[in-house]
């Protein structure tokens, strides 16, 4: 056995170990520490007795915290930190009830927060947490008017004009803004300190915006706008009742879940009831364990984490009667969506049939979770009448979740207005916004191009082709929206349109694999910093990670023919680096809330570089 042999082994077996019992995956989805911060100060708040794990958490932030009293969002993180995360952190640690304000770590962390600006300076979701919890006054209009969710689908402008991710968010918020709700935790900690007279910096804005607007004119032509703010209000409520999963929580999303829970509070639950109690017990069952302590998932990853490894499991030779792929491919099935939601709204002809992220996740499905599920049930479906009609299912939902544009957004079809600019939400167009981008586009084209028996000529397979041309980079390369970030996005374009029948020789290709040997790391790898996200240019991490090697491979290996001298360099640092453990191996390469939030997927460590092998050997031996 030669030694390339052996490293696909050794990543087949490290997988098997890691399996499930249900079939599935749940290597954590790995968020920093915002959510552990809020977790704690919802407990506390709430007088909810988890001791136990609420010094976990407590552990686990400190264990986070940089030698200059910061936190930060990934290790590269400008200007040492990111305020924001630093006073969630600050907060919480004091809330836990276990350390004190005098402990060295927190008056450095103070340092930090005041010489930044002050809590004044941190990031709108930041500043809506704390005004929840009594720490941050609410602004003296609402510039989110909870009147807008009374306006039809039909109409231009309309809350199903946002991303349902942006949707789940807003309309809790819309609530508790409009009743400028806050709820005091006992023994609630000070941080008044924490306000920066230097820095005199942000807060709300104050200017009427194109929300507050619509708002007021919806009062405007009411004859009566107190009855027309107590149904808004009412609509919003159900609204979140008619969402909430099988767990308890709010589109299994832990930010959602958090403000639904405030939001249900102001509108008179109590908060020993059961949609509330259910709703804290759905976010304490997505805790998980990273060395040895606890965190609280922002959702858990077990649909993706299966649908990727039982495929690049099978692309590496493992035959679907393996009992490891047989299991995960049963759990896959069994997790298939048989009812609409929000998306059925933009895709009135569309039947359900697509694949969510999250184990619990029965309404809110996405294209790049359908296509790796369907990736993973091919060899089944060809072979079993019952998968065959899951995976027919699963393929036509995700053509007809195509935009006007070519392209496919992830969760919304045909939901991109550039009016989102006009809101005063940080990213508003990534956040509330689900444009097609260059990952989900390429990503959907690879499927079908491979895996089904649409041809090249198809228009969807040439309309996705055309907006992937159109939208490369001066460069060549693509911005990938949910992964870090241009390696993530140049990987899925290219081997879309490869799949689509687009010659490597095309200019398109060539520039794309031009652009991946140009940003080689020195020792074989690759590496991109999460900085390129913020930055929208390509930043260099300046070290090589098994997930953007393996990704910057794969598309060399798409649009070859023979194996190149890059390609040879990549794939010794490649094996001579699977079994590593260092900073970069835990550097997120993923990203949720574009700035706000960066993803470390545990999983891709293996993932990606087996697909990428497997790919090599079967294209090249």
């Amino acid at each position: 056995m030669t030694k390339w042999d052996q490293k696909i082994d050794w990543l087949i077996n490290r997988l098997k170990q890691d399996q499930s019992s249900d079939g599935s995956w749940a290597y954590p989805f790995d968020t920093g520490t915002t959510t552990d911060a809020y977790m704690i100060i919802l407990l506390r708040t709430l007088a909810v007795q988890e001791d136990q794990l609420i010094r976990g958490l407590a552990q686990r932030i400190l264990s986070k915290q940089s030698d200059n009293g910061a936190w930060k969002l990934f290790a590269d993180e400008e200007n040492g930190g990111n305020l924001s995360a630093t006073v969630e952190a600050y907060y919480a640690l004091l809330a836990s009830g276990f350390v004190k304000k005098d402990d060295p770590r927190l008056v450095s962390a103070k340092k930090f927060i005041l010489e930044h600006g002050g809590i004044q300076n941190t990031s709108m979701f930041t500043k809506i947490m704390l005004a929840i919890t009594g720490k941050y006054k609410w602004p003296a209009f609402s510039p989110f008017p909870v009147e807008m969710i009374l306006l039809p689908a039909a109409c231009p402008i309309n809350l199903y004009q946002f991303s349902i991710f942006g949707r789940a968010n807003l309309i809790p918020i819309m609530i508790l803004a409009s009743r400028k709700f806050s709820m005091k935790m006992k023994n609630s900690p000070d941080l008044s300190d924490l306000f920066s007279a230097r820095h005199p910096g942000h807060s709300w804005p104050e200017n009427r915006d194109l929300l507050d607007w619509i708002g007021e004119e919806l009062k405007k032509i009411s004859e009566f706008p107190e009855r027309l703010h107590a149904s808004a209000l009412d609509r919003a409520k159900k609204y979140m009742l008619a969402r909430i999963e099988p767990d308890g929580t709010f589109y299994s999303y832990f930010s959602a879940t958090f403000l639904m829970i405030f939001a249900l509070l102001s509108l008179g639950h109590f908060k020993n009831g059961p949609i509330i109690q259910n709703a804290v017990k759905g976010l304490l069952s997505m805790a998980t364990v990273i060395d040895g302590l606890p965190h609280m998932q922002y959702t858990t990853a077990n649909v993706w984490n299966t649908a990727l490894i039982s495929y690049a499991m099978q692309n590496a030779g493992v035959p679907k009667e393996d009992e490891t792929v047989a299991a995960a491919n049963r759990y896959l099935l069994s997790r298939q969506h048989n009812r609409s939601g929000d998306w059925k709204i933009h895709n009135p002809h569309g039947a359900p049939g697509g694949w969510g992220f999250s184990d619990i996740n029965t309404i809110n499905p996405d294209v790049d979770d359908t296509t790796a599920a369907l990736r993973a049930l091919i060899r089944e479906a060809a072979g079993g009448t019952q998968t065959r009609e899951a995976w027919k299912r699963g393929v036509n939902w995700t053509v007809s979740m195509q935009n006007r544009d070519g392209g496919w957004a992830a969760f919304e079809k045909n939901v991109h207005g550039k009016w989102l600019k006009l809101i005063p939400v940080e990213k508003a167009e990534y956040l509330l916004g689900d444009p097609s981008s260059a990952d989900l586009t390429g990503r959907t084209l690879e499927f079908l191009g491979n895996y089904t028996n649409l041809e090249n000529r198809h228009p969807a397979m040439e309309e996705g082709a055309d907006w992937l041309i159109r939208h490369q980079r001066k460069d060549g390369s693509w911005y990938g929206r949910w992964g870090i970030c241009y390696l993530y996005g140049t990987w899925a374009a290219s081997t879309g349109l490869a799949a689509s029948g687009i010659p490597a020789s095309r200019p398109a290709l060539k520039r794309a694999a031009g652009w991946i040997q140009s940003v080689q790391n020195h020792d074989g790898g690759w590496g991109e910093s999460c900085r390129s996200d913020i930055h929208q240019t390509y930043i260099p991490l300046g070290h090589s990670t098994l997930t953007h090697t393996a990704w910057a491979l794969d598309t060399l290996i798409a649009v070859s023919e023979k194996p190149t001298v890059e390609m040879e360099h990549g794939i010794t640092w490649l094996l001579s680096n699977l079994e590593k453990q260092d900073w970069t191996t835990a550097y997120p390469v993923g990203q949720g809330m574009a700035g706000t939030f960066y993803i470390h997927y545990h999983s891709y460590r293996y993932i990606f570089p087996l697909l990428a092998l497997g790919n090599y050997r079967r294209k090249y031996s």
